[in-house]
């Protein structure tokens, strides 16, 4: 039996390139815990899920898109190493998976916690709060966990228009 690796390469601005992830995604574990720090809840959407790697020289960012239905899709993951946030590698990411999925999907979903900087961060993507899931965090992880600070109990969705007809 053979077996080949594909490799999509997406040519991004200055000088930004874009890598669609097939084989051993598992080697990003470590950028992938920074979003999600709990290893079994990435195993449930990682191999089902599309995943992308943004270089500028060297990796700044991954994340992971999983179809949910024939509209939609869910940004699952999405992390940059903390040395390079705050320098738009993530909002660059947002931007290319939202128009590469523009063609399949109208919209795009992401959970994250009730946390001021994330959801602000989001909304400046374009996503806008869509509902919540109660005690989320809680239900689903096996230990409590804390971003800037705050417990996360709450998952909150946000979502997007990405069809062509609203970013073209």
């Amino acid at each position: 039996m053979s077996s080949f690796l594909t490799i999509f390469i997406f040519t991004y601005h200055h000088g930004m390139r874009i890598e669609k992830i097939t084989h051993n995604k598992k080697r990003y574990l470590d950028l992938l815990l920074l979003a999600d720090e709990q290893e079994d809840m990435i195993d449930k959407y990682l191999e089902p899920g599309d995943m992308f790697a943004l270089y500028d020289d060297d990796l700044k960012s991954v994340c992971v898109v999983v179809a949910i239905d024939d509209e939609t899709c869910e940004l699952k993951n999405i992390a940059t190493y903390e040395r390079y946030q705050g320098r738009g590698y993530g909002k660059a990411l947002v931007k290319f998976v939202t128009e590469h999925y523009s063609d399949q999907f109208t919209t795009m979903l992401v959970g994250t916690g009730d946390i001021p900087s994330i959801l602000s961060f989001y909304e400046s993507c374009g996503f806008k709060k869509s509902h919540v899931v109660a005690n989320f965090f809680v239900d689903h992880y096996d230990h409590p966990m804390f971003e800037d600070g705050i417990q996360l109990v709450d998952m909150v969705y946000l979502k997007k228009r990405i069809d062509r007809i609203t970013i073209g």
